[in-house]
């Protein structure tokens, strides 16, 4: 059973859903929140040079910057859904924000390069605890159907922007303002954020005759996460097979199995494991997982092609980027009707085909090459993203219940950082061996690099195609259509009594 703020009940204590109007007001905070922290993940990366410099940053050392942000984020994001549902989801959301903005500042008043690090731990966290209250609120505020497709459409439109956004935002603000104020940008938007809250987002939370915790499952996977998190973001500087990379993914993989154990035989566990019988779940989760591995790979190395091979400013790699993003918001409209008058596995199959394919052309760009004649074609295809971030956050939320809301959308948040942060330190692994590779056999440093650029290419582009074949299997049609069905029976009147 959900609470909902007093304010919005009606006589009898049954709860009145928040008008259509104020949902609206209430999802576009929410949505700005989500905004926030999804291009804060790639912010920072334009400004790591300039950061390096004024914080005089040992190079070895200066990954810790988006390092420390995505340990935090990817390893707390269950956590911070399953307490969403316990301790209230608005309360976890204004927590989460006020820790997200606090840090924010004290990143912008970094005077050391550890200060930074630690802040940008501390921001992950705030996020991890933003992210799914804000998906759950969402999702108790829709009702299941073509409400809450239209709702997470625009949802699915913003996490697909919120990556270019952020490269093109912070080349901008490191170019004309200064690194600080890609996080002074965080604390204006976050302490507006914060004043309207309360006002405008409702509360609700799972209320019972008493609130039960799964401290043992919390342990073990936030302990799993975070050194899957760490092992793979450390293995391109100390190696795949080096014997620190090899023991933290073996000890991420005894907490994995002892996490499904302890789930498996738990009162109250962390993420039922029942909630894996909904196949479109499953699949819509598996989906993300490569997604985020192969679509953030790329960003990342295209970035890397632009400024080490082209010669690209931050600024203009922010706007090169931007091809991404505007067609990932032309897009969104016809993805969110398709997804609610066709199929979402189709249209999931589709986005993840044409992206695929996108980031595979990319693998023709040469070392001498420019925007329009190499990058614009490939750019312009993969905006197509748009179409599998909308179905996927449809899919990972469809029949799942009011008591598991904050649980399965931090699963889904969890699923897309994770893969990203995965499809980043493979990708960048590859480039650097076969650039490596070809040096050595002497080529140029820009051919070299093109050629590791290329391969790494191919990774980003292959895994992405292998989404297609999962979407296509598991991702159920008449799932979508029972939940939807069953949802609108839950709200119609129940009939008058006939005397």
């Amino acid at each position: 059973m959900t609470s909902i703020d007093p304010r919005n009940a009606i006589g009898g204590g049954e709860a009145a859903p928040p008008g259509e109007a104020h949902r609206w007001r209430a999802f576009a905070l929410l949505a700005v929140a989500y905004f926030m922290t999804a291009v804060d993940l790639l912010i920072v990366n334009v400004a790591l040079p300039t950061i390096g410099v004024k914080l005089h940053f040992a190079e070895s050392d200066l990954q810790w910057v988006v390092t420390a942000y995505a340990l935090t984020f990817g390893g707390f994001l269950l956590l911070g859904g399953r307490a969403a549902d316990l301790l209230g989801r608005r309360r976890m959301f204004i927590a989460g924000l006020a820790l997200f903005t606090a840090a924010s500042l004290a990143c912008a008043l970094a005077t050391s390069g550890t200060f930074l690090i630690i802040m940008r731990g501390i921001q992950g966290l705030g996020a991890a605890l933003v992210l799914p209250a804000a998906l759950s609120i969402v999702l108790n505020m829709f009702p299941e159907g073509a409400e809450r497709n239209k709702a997470l459409g625009l949802w699915g439109a913003i996490g697909a922007s919120g990556a270019t956004v952020g490269v093109l935002a912070g080349g901008a603000l490191t170019r004309y303002a200064g690194w600080p104020y890609i996080f002074y940008l965080n604390v204006a938007v976050g302490g507006a954020a914060l004043l309207l809250a309360r006002r405008v987002v409702p509360e609700s939370r799972l209320q019972g005759a008493r609130r039960r915790y799964d401290p043992l499952g919390a342990i073990t996977v936030t302990g799993a996460l975070v050194m899957v998190v760490y092992a793979i973001s450390q293995a391109p500087t100390v190696g795949w097979t080096a014997a620190r990379t090899l023991a933290l993914l073996a000890s991420a993989a005894a907490l994995l199995a002892a996490f499904v154990v302890i789930e498996a035989r738990a009162e109250a566990p962390l993420l039922p494991l029942r909630l894996f019988r909904l196949k479109t779940l499953a699949g819509s989760n598996a989906v993300g997982f490569l997604l985020g591995a192969s679509f953030y790979g790329y960003i990342f190395i295209g970035t890397l092609y632009m400024q080490q091979v082209l010669g690209y400013s931050a600024m203009k790699t922010g706007l090169a980027w931007l091809a991404v993003g505007l067609t990932g918001v032309v897009l969104a409209g016809p993805a969110q009707m398709l997804v609610t008058r066709a199929s979402a596995k189709l249209v999931m199959a589709a986005g993840m085909t044409l992206t695929g394919a996108g980031i595979l052309w990319a693998t023709q760009v040469p070392a001498h090459g420019s925007f329009w004649a190499n990058l614009a074609g490939p750019f312009f295809l993969t905006g197509t993203v748009t179409w599998v971030f909308i179905p996927v956050s449809i899919g990972a939320l469809v029949g799942v219940t009011e008591h598991d809301a904050g649980v399965a959308s931090g699963l889904i948040d969890s699923s897309q950082q994770l893969g990203g942060a995965i499809g980043i330190a493979v990708a960048s692994t590859v480039a650097a061996a076969r650039s490596r590779v070809l040096h050595g056999q002497g080529h140029t440093i820009p051919d070299a690099l093109t050629g590791g650029f290329h391969w790494a290419f191919w990774v980003c582009g292959l895994v992405g195609l292998t989404a297609v074949p999962v979407a296509l299997l598991l991702v159920r049609r008449t799932e979508i259509v029972q939940a939807a069905t069953a949802a609108v029976q839950r709200r119609a009147p129940a009939p008058a009594p006939v005397d």
